[in-house]
This record gives C-alpha cells, structure tokens and sequence, in this order.
C-alpha cells in the first residue's frame, strides 16, 4: 500500500469510529472508494492510529473485599474474582479493575505520586482518556532502567498524566546507587529535594507491592538487585517492598545497608498521603500485601480473589 498521510487515516477512521459513519457514506464524502477506505481503516489499526479494546465485565468478590475493609480499615478495595491460571491475565484484569477506581478518585488540581511496576502499567493502560484540570503526577522513586522500560516511574508518570491531561515530574535519579554516602548526597541535591518536595503535596500514591519470592522479584528480574542481594533482604526478615520501602510480615521496616542505597520516598512522607492505593496479585503477593498493610504504607488496595483469601488466611492462622 502506498504511504498515506497519517491525518488522513486519523480522519477517516474518526469518521468511522466516533462519528458512526457508514464506510460508504465516509466514501462519498472523501472521495474515495468504498474498498479504499477499507485499507484505510486497516492501516489505520495497523499504524496504532486505532485501538480496539475489549472491556471484559470485572467481576469482584464482595465478600472479601468487606472482610478486608473491616480488618484494616481501607479506604477503598477492590477484589477481582475467578482468578485466572494465567498469572498475566491476572495482572491486567486487576489493572484494569484499578483503572475504574483511579479515575473514580483522581480531582482537579491533585497531585498524583506514581512508583513501578508491571501491575501500575497495566493500571494506567486501562485508564480511560479524561480531563482533570491541573492534574500533577510526580515520580518518587528513582529510575530503575528496567530492560521494560514502560513499566520504569518516569514512564508511567508521563502516560498518566497524558490520559488526563496534565503535568509530570520526574526523579532526576537512579533508584540503586553504589553507598549511602552518594544516596545521601543525592536526596540532599536540589533536583531531587524539589522532586520529594512536591511528592509531600500528595494527594494519592500509587504503588506496587514487590516480594521477594526470586521468581516474582521485579528488582531481580529487571536487573537492578542480584538474587544474592535479594536474599540480604529476605535474612533480614523482609517479605515485601513498597517503594522499594522493605518490611517484614508485621509491617517493621527493614533497615540494612542495602536499603540505604536506594533512592526512594520516605516512608513518612508516603504515610501521610491521605490515599495510598497498592495493586498487587497472585499467590506470591500475598505476604507482602499483609506487610504492606501492617506497615502503614498502603491503605486502599487492589487485588485478585487468591491474593485476599492468603491474606485473610494468615491473619486467621496467627491468632
């Protein structure tokens, strides 16, 4: 097919898609043949100028998502039911289940903290294109320079604020340096004060809920932490990360020489931010999301059936 201009398609299949015009009437009007504009549609989806997305009813467990506001007093929850086997399909129904309750809760003139991870991508992905005016999302965790890199905080904080219209700011630095002494020096900089600065503004931070089960690592898999420093964390007692924050089981931060080389929010400041919602699912988060909880670092949650039924488990099993 020969190189067709790119408004030209656009055109077209905004006639198509949003005006409801039939392709013969949008033939008549172009000039165009009817089986031209056929291909032109097709190159349209091909191109990406058009994205055809299913949106699947999102069942919820209401159940848990009641015994789960009782336990811990959440402001918001969200518990995705019939988990699938799929562990990927998992994660992108429980973002798009997220999505719904974001954009639910996104106002005017909010200043939204983003971290990283697979879980927020498929957050954002699902966010529908809306206006909030003077909408600011700001990133508050160091870049990670994940091999994806759509799933890194300045990403997801630029594609955030584009599907409502606002602003971003990103952390001018790594998440993982090489002491606490260059740490330290970085958190005293001026670009990065300002950054955290703004994030004490907070309104709502989004974050996802790391373990430190190998397989399902993040830090591990993006490359950023050995298996071997994974494994200082775990002896430490850790289950879990938000932020890269780690916590064991009963919410106790973690405090090793590793976790004072990461560039990353303090905890207090992500404590106060009145909504604190984290997105996590599966078997292996479940730990960390109790962690998370008992931790203060999270107050609103979103997650699948098997996620909340483990934590409800534990809790039972303890007492």
């Amino acid at each position: 097919m020969e190189r067709v201009n790119i408004d030209l398609l656009a055109r077209i299949a905004s006639m198509y898609y949003e005006e409801d015009m039939t392709q013969a009437h949008i033939a008549r009007e172009t000039g165009y043949s009817r089986s031209m504009i056929s291909r032109y549609l097709k190159e349209a989806k091909r191109l990406g100028i058009v994205e055809i997305r299913v949106h699947h009813p999102l069942a919820r467990c209401s159940n848990l998502e009641k015994r789960l506001r009782e336990h811990f007093e959440l402001r918001h929850v969200r518990v995705l039911a019939r988990s699938l086997d799929d562990y990927q399909r998992t994660l992108s129904n429980v973002g798009a289940l997220a999505a719904q309750l974001v954009e639910d809760l996104v106002t005017d003139d909010a200043v939204i903290g983003m971290s990283w991870g697979t879980g927020l991508a498929e957050m954002v992905r699902g966010c529908r294109p809306q206006y909030r005016k003077g909408l600011t999302v700001v990133q508050i965790i160091g870049a990670v320079g994940a091999s994806n890199p759509a799933i890194d905080g300045a990403e997801l904080a630029r594609e955030l604020a584009r599907k409502f219209g606002g602003s971003y700011t990103t952390l001018p630095a790594p998440l993982f340096v090489e002491s606490e002494a260059m740490c330290q020096a970085l958190k005293r900089s001026r670009q990065v004060q300002e950054v955290f600065d703004l994030a004490s503004l907070m309104d709502m931070a989004l974050v996802g809920v790391g373990t430190i089960e190998q397989e399902f690592a993040s830090l591990v898999r993006s490359g950023y932490l050995t298996p071997s420093q994974l494994r200082e964390f775990a002896k430490a007692g850790a289950v879990g990360d938000v932020c890269t924050l780690h916590f064991d089981i009963d919410g106790r931060l973690i405090d090793i020489p590793l976790q004072r080389r990461l560039v990353t929010i303090d905890p207090d400041t992500l404590r106060k931010t009145p909504i604190r919602l984290g997105i996590a699912a599966g078997r292996a988060k479940a730990k960390p999301i109790l962690g998370a909880l008992r931790a203060g670092l999270i107050n609103a949650l979103v997650t699948d059936e098997i996620a909340a039924s483990l934590v409800l488990q534990i809790i039972e099993y303890s007492h």
